[in-house]
């Protein structure tokens, strides 16, 4: 009974001073104004889409969710899985299990399957179709100086929403299309074909080309041009079997003048040991104004700047090699935290396909199999080790040529964080999402498709030429050399899973070149596309939201 009264105590002195509470109300019942509510300031969608300035801070925060497409919430997991249990990576992780067995991971319960339908439907859409449809409300026409003005917003918008379209269907099929802002719930959704999904991005996306910039000014990199909606229109074009289109909006970029392969050292670090194909990738070396005239379209990421970091570059944790857990010959710590080798994780590893067999017939000629694009010699760095510089002989233990030390891409090299006193792994380097290597390959893959073998093999010539690779003859052209040299070219770039899905060639190509035995037997015909969430099947209760065949 003690401790109930002792725990109820403060309830028993609120009883004791009830009268002076209610006295005090009293008189402050007197004032007509004491409830009353003065907002310094109300922040509403309708507020601040009434200016010019106002639709600028939305697109702005519409780049800040594309940039999520990354890294969201810091889940660098999602991430890994566009190039896990492909062709092209496996985790080389002990402790991760991502597409080691595509029958237990690859699940409609599994949280990375939710989360890119969710930016998808939860963020980018709305955000995108906030902008397109308050532009074009009535009450609003009069902040635009012409009509110009405000299409070239909307196509901003159109562009996001057609890339978020087409991200879903090369990775779920066909997905719900919503190009309408619901202002309230919704739970009737019902799932349009893959071929509608990608009509609906080629609609946007051609008013996007139509109005959008040509280009922008260096304090505007980043935003959308017309070359990125051409590009990604190339895509799409393929995808819908129109490669006449295909090949036509690829040219505009390939012929604008704007664009070119990067022939020549540019950039930061153009006098330090490298060459062209590593200058891309320096540290500021992304965006136009370095030289960089192939770059497209480029996450943006600041160090020390409100806003411009958000979750940061993830690369180099993801795919760099875990080698402070190597240990020398002598059972010794033998490799100590770097700036030059920043901290990797190993999460992400490339396959021994994509390391050895894929350079095989240019391996000492293809730049971006150089020293200064894959590094393949490391060396002990720990002082206090016998074997303080001496190079590492890898132990022949899955642990360590899996995980701990194998040839890394060194696209993913940056300088750490200001803020961060020792690396680890995450960089502010920007991020190029298009490159104009891609939009040749793309043009190259329309050109086969319609069966101009010559053609397409000049296109892929182009970027082999500048990687001083061999060219190739027309008749060696196919779809799998395509993709071949796609991985040469964009590797850790391109979202690997997306590439293949959408050419039909992901189980095929990984069971054929995964280093892990498990992935091989368990992939099966229909992992081509991922589940669709279940946690959103059982929200939309009001139609049935139909599971991918084989879930």
């Amino acid at each position: 009974m003690k401790l109930l009264i002792s725990y109820y105590q403060p309830l028993w002195r609120l009883f004791n001073r009830l009268p002076l509470i209610i006295c005090f109300f009293s008189l402050c019942s007197c004032q007509d104004d004491f409830l009353n509510e003065k907002p310094l300031a109300v922040v509403s969608t309708d507020i601040l889409l009434s200016s010019k300035s106002g639709f600028e801070n939305y697109i702005t925060s519409l780049h800040e969710a594309a940039r999520q497409e990354h890294a969201r919430m810091n889940n660098t997991n999602w991430v890994m899985n566009f190039w896990n249990g492909t062709d092209v990576a496996v985790t080389g992780s002990s402790f991760e299990i991502n597409f080691r067995n595509y029958g237990t991971y690859l699940t409609p319960t599994r949280s990375m399957v939710s989360n890119y339908w969710q930016w998808a439907y939860q963020i980018m859409l709305i955000r995108a179709n906030t902008v397109i449809t308050y532009a074009e409300k009535p009450n609003l026409q009069s902040i635009w100086a012409n009509e110009a003005e405000k299409n070239a917003i909307v196509a901003e918008a159109r562009f996001f929403r057609a890339y978020t379209h087409n991200l879903l269907a090369n990775l779920y099929g066909g997905v719900p299309i919503v190009e309408t802002l619901y202002t309230t719930p919704k739970t009737d959704f019902v799932r349009n074909t893959r071929k509608e999904v990608y009509e609906s991005a080629r609609k946007d996306l051609e008013f996007a080309s139509k109005w959008l910039p040509v280009t922008v000014t260096k304090n505007n990199e980043g935003r959308i041009v017309k070359a990125a909606a051409d590009h990604l229109l190339s895509e799409v074009y393929i995808s819908l079997g129109e490669y006449d289109k295909g090949i036509e909006s690829a040219s505009k970029v390939i012929n604008s003048g704007l664009y070119g392969l990067m022939t020549e050292r540019f950039g930061s670090e153009k006098n330090l040991p490298g060459d062209v194909f590593s200058d891309l990738f320096k540290t500021g070396n992304q965006n136009r104004s370095s030289g960089n005239q192939e770059s497209i379209y480029v996450w943006q990421f600041e160090d020390q700047t409100p806003g411009g970091l958000g979750v940061g570059n993830y690369l180099w944790r993801i795919w760099g090699p875990f080698y402070i857990q190597l240990s020398d010959p002598n059972g010794k710590t033998g490799m100590v935290l770097a700036d030059s080798l920043s901290r990797g994780v190993s999460w992400s590893r490339p396959t021994t396909w994509f390391l050895y067999d894929l350079w095989k017939d240019n391996w000492s000629n293809d730049i971006r199999n150089s020293p200064h694009n894959i590094k393949r010699t490391f060396y002990y760095n720990n002082p206090s080790s016998a074997y303080f510089g001496q190079r590492i002989i890898p132990k022949p233990t899955v642990v360590d040529t899996m995980q701990n030390i194998y040839p890394a891409i060194r696209k993913i090299e940056g300088k750490k964080l200001a803020t961060t006193s020792v690396p680890n792994g995450v960089t502010a380097n920007d991020i190029m999402v298009f490159r104009l290597a891609e939009t040749y390959l793309l043009r190259a893959e329309a050109y086969w498709r319609k069966g101009e073998l010559q053609k397409a093999a000049d296109d892929i010539n182009a970027v082999r030429t500048r990687a001083k690779a061999k060219p190739i003859l027309a008749g060696e052209v196919n779809l799998d050399y395509i993709l071949d040299e796609r991985a040469r070219e964009l590797i850790i770039e391109e979202p690997r899973r997306r590439t293949l899905t959408r050419v039909g060639r992901l189980v095929e190509r990984t069971r054929k070149y995964t280093d892990y035995e498990s992935t091989r037997t368990t992939i099966q015909s229909f992992h081509e596309f991922w589940p669709i969430p279940q946690i959103d099947i059982d929200a939309n209760f009001s139609a049935k939201l139909e599971q991918n065949p084989g879930y």
